[in-house]
């Protein structure tokens, strides 16, 4: 076996840094031996999840797990290892016809992580999570056997592995169904709304749309607050395109993508810089709605255009909090939340509200529940600790909980509801720290 390596290892949200041995191999049989002689192992993708989800004393990378092994054209089904991601795959199918059934902000993840994760994008209220598309995967458990898992071959181990966070074992390929689409483009609309009783209104009309997904002026109070814009959209057909994409609709113009070069000084990220940004961003749309025609990569990863984009939190990092409330009592705790943070001072740029339909009962590890979900950026600084304290109180007043693959410091009672997953062999920092503090 090559050396293992004591290195800095961090998420995407540079909180929190810390120094553990990290692995990465291709052959089977060292990822078995590499597992046999190690106790508290988690696997990590492309580290773009948040907080200490993929971080334990032994990391396997699978970034070299980055094979293709089948794709069917005519039937739509895709088999690959679990370490490649999702821009590597729509490359691939995109110019084929087809996309991904469910897809998160970034299309950075790896397979692995989306079925760790089980993901959920813009369309959870009509087609669901990642798992609804999954097929089968294989699986190395703690014993070092090679598991298939699906709905009938190993089928305890499928549930439990999809939204598992990885401590079942190190997911080594999977095989999974896609979308057809006739282009690369999306039919977007784009409609303002005042305050929190507007935008709620707007779901509620907009729940035959595929893709919904509203940005929140987190800061507003009073009769503004809930102030946001709702962009709805569905896969477009050639013939809705205008005349100028129809030539070559599946595929995209090559773009060029600016780079953060460095981190941020901590004061240019503070009340006053939010609340100009969300200011700037709810007036650069006049009116009142907007139809418009846009490609994938704009109306799903409009983040990814940026690289490292994380660095302007600075070199403190930032927390993504993200949670759900139930839909009937979505409005009020929303309110709740929103006056919090205002009242905090500690504003985010990226304030994400998406509605969640019914999540399929099998999948009992994933996140979703029917209801809304709003997802956050803050900095990290003193202060967080104790609005994060609050939000959960918020949050575990209405019967909500908090997304795993999001979470770094929030209570285990609003994270602890795996099932099936306890396991000396695969043990992350975060579900160390969830049962320390249960």
């Amino acid at each position: 076996m090559k050396p293992n390596f004591i290195q800095k290892v961090t998420n995407w949200g540079n909180f929190p840094v810390v120094e553990k041995e990290i692995k990465s191999e291709d052959s089977l049989q060292k990822i078995i031996n590499f597992v046999d002689n190690s106790n508290e192992i988690i696997a990590r993708g492309n580290g773009r999840c948040y907080g200490d989800a993929s971080l334990s004393e032994h990391i396997f990378s699978t970034k070299r797990l980055n094979k293709f092994i089948s794709f069917d054209r005519l039937n739509g089904v895709l088999e690959c290892e679990s370490g490649v991601l999702l821009s590597e795959i729509l490359q691939v199918i995109v110019p084929q016809g087809y996309f991904l059934f469910v897809t998160p902000g970034t299309k950075f993840i790896t397979v692995g992580g989306a079925i760790a994760s089980d993901v959920h994008g813009k369309n959870h209220h009509a087609e669901g999570c990642f798992s609804e598309y999954l097929i089968s995967f294989s699986l190395l458990n703690e014993n070092g056997d090679v598991l298939q898992c699906s709905q009938t071959e190993n089928v305890e181990k499928f549930w439990s592995t999809i939204g598992g966070m990885g401590l079942t074992g190190i997911i080594l390929s999977a095989k999974f169904k896609l979308k057809n689409i006739e282009t690369a483009y999306i039919r977007q609309e784009s409609i303002k709304a005042e305050n929190l009783d507007e935008i709620f209104k707007l779901f509620d009309e907009s729940e035959n749309w595929t893709y919904n997904v509203a940005w929140i002026d987190c800061l507003q109070t009073g009769n503004n607050i809930g102030r946001s814009i709702l962009m709805r959209g569905e896969h477009a057909f050639r013939h809705q395109l205008p005349k100028n994409l129809q030539d070559n609709p599946l595929r995209l113009k090559k773009k060029l993508n600016p780079t953060v070069p460095f981190y941020f000084p901590n004061f240019l990220l503070n009340n006053l810089t939010v609340k100009i940004f969300n200011l700037l961003y709810f007036n650069k749309q006049r009116n009142k709605e907007v139809k418009s025609y846009i490609d994938y990569e704009t109306f799903f990863y409009p983040l990814d255009a940026i690289n490292d984009w994380n660095k302007i939190y600075g070199k403190s990092g930032f927390i993504q909090y993200q949670m759900v409330i139930p839909k009937e009592k979505g409005k009020e705790g929303m309110r709740k939340i929103l006056e919090t943070i205002a009242k905090s001072g500690n504003g985010s740029f990226l304030a994400v509200l998406k509605l969640f339909g019914e999540n399929n009962p099998n999948a009992y590890n994933s996140f979703p529940v029917e209801g809304y979900t709003l997802a956050l950026d803050f900095k990290v600084n003193a202060k967080l600790k104790n609005l994060v304290e609050k939000l959960d109180k918020i949050v575990e007043e209405y019967g909500g909980r908090i997304y795993l693959s999001k979470d770094s410091m929030s209570k285990s009672s609003l994270t602890n509801y795996l099932q099936n997953v306890q396991n000396p062999k695969f043990v992350s920092m975060q579900h160390k720290r969830i049962i320390n503090n249960n």
